[in-house]
């Protein structure tokens, strides 16, 4: 159900004759000397409704039905050439046009804005909607510290509610699995502290990586070079989330929405593999440890097999919580949640809790059936 849902939007309501306050802060237009009139002239004050993400057409809300084939959101309708940006020229000139109409306003110079950023704006990438949120997420010097680095810049400017959402997962990740580790040694549970902690820490950095890599993004990397091969250039050029909403002026095929699956599954199984493998080998070595200087002790816990047990978990990590992490992030948050919500940050973040909340208590569940399944752990 969650995954049919991503085939259709909600509209964006409706404004005449002045641009949305998603994309202009104020009413008003202040031209600065540096923008040409026919850069202004190029400004379209009116929106569009995005119908079906995944196989989407542009249509007019001003009434006009001008037949073009300018994508929101990827398809196959000619104008994706594969790379990724296949969205038309006139929503690329609007593009261009608002942003550089809101750095003008806030009294931002282009050349002052991180080079990747700077290049999205100049090729009419972003639309002037991301240029607002970053010069809101730039007056918080934390925010503003955070976008000095690429992978947090593309993510919190497509979600401002990212690092929330990252603070809600690992903290529920660190509470989650202290209950589990004192459930499984009760008694013995301040005895093996150190086996506690490297259990929690990986879970940690698990977590982290499951908000983090599946998390919709606005793309501003460059394009590689021409030198680079087909399947580089494809893979550079999906989604980081195969089910995000395509900004205007970018469309995204649904062969790349399969490749963004296929690519952070891949990314998912090395970080699920590594974190279980050290894990493993560190409970493993307490547990050793522990029965060379308690000779009583040996044999009371059985050591974990390192590598099936972290190559198991790196195919579920790879398969189901690389799918689930991307339905929650692409259709439940940005597509049902967000529209809805979208004015009350804090119901949003709290149905986002919930229902993150959920999803890991059922990955929890899914992990244990899956581990007896493949025999890697007893039933009792």
């Amino acid at each position: 159900m969650a995954i049919a849902s991503c085939f259709f939007c909600v509209p964006t309501p409706n404004t005449s004759s002045s641009i949305s306050e998603s994309n202009l802060s104020r009413p008003h237009l202040s031209f600065s000397p540096r923008l040409s009139s026919s850069s202004v002239k190029s400004i379209s004050f009116h929106r569009r409704v995005t119908v079906s993400p995944l196989f989407s057409s542009s249509i007019d809300n001003g009434g006009s039905d001008n037949n073009n084939n300018n994508n929101n959101d990827g398809g196959d309708g000619g104008k994706n050439n594969g790379d990724g940006d296949g969205g038309g020229g006139e929503d690329r000139d609007r593009n261009r046009s608002e942003a550089m109409m809101l750095l003008a306003e806030s009294g931002t110079e282009l050349e002052s804005l991180p080079k990747d950023l700077a290049a999205a704006i100049e090729s009419g990438r972003i639309p002037g909607s991301v240029i607002t949120r970053f010069l809101e997420l730039q007056r918080s010097a934390v925010m503003r510290w955070l976008m000095q680095f690429a992978g947090f810049r593309e993510r919190l400017l497509a979600d401002d509610l990212f690092l929330a959402k990252l603070a809600m997962e690992c903290g529920v990740g660190i509470f989650t699995k202290t209950a589990a580790e004192y459930e499984r040694r009760r008694e013995n549970f301040f005895n093996e502290l150190e086996v506690v902690f490297a259990d929690v820490v990986m879970a940690i950095i698990a977590d982290f990586m499951l908000v983090y890599l599946p998390a919709p993004t606005v793309s501003l990397r460059p394009p590689l070079a021409l030198s680079a091969g087909g399947i580089s250039k494809f893979f550079h050029n999906c989604p980081d989330n195969a089910f995000q909403i395509a900004m205007s002026g970018t469309s995204y095929s649904l062969l790349q929405r399969f490749g963004a699956i296929a690519r952070n599954g891949a990314k998912l199984f090395a970080v699920g593999t590594t974190s279980s493998l050290v894990g493993t080998a560190v409970t493993n070595a307490f547990i050793k440890a522990k029965g060379a200087v308690d000779k009583t002790s040996e044999g009371e816990v059985e050591t974990v097999p390192i590598l099936s047990t972290s190559v198991a978990y790196g195919v579920y990590m790879a398969v189901s919580s690389n799918l689930r992490y991307q339905v929650l992030a692409g259709v439940v948050e940005q597509r049902l949640l967000e529209p809805m919500l979208h004015q009350h940050k804090l119901a949003l973040s709290a149905m986002c809790f919930a229902v993150r909340t959920g999803n890991t208590f059922l990955g929890s569940l899914l992990w244990v059936d899956y581990a007896r399944l493949i025999g890697i752990q007893k039933s009792h």
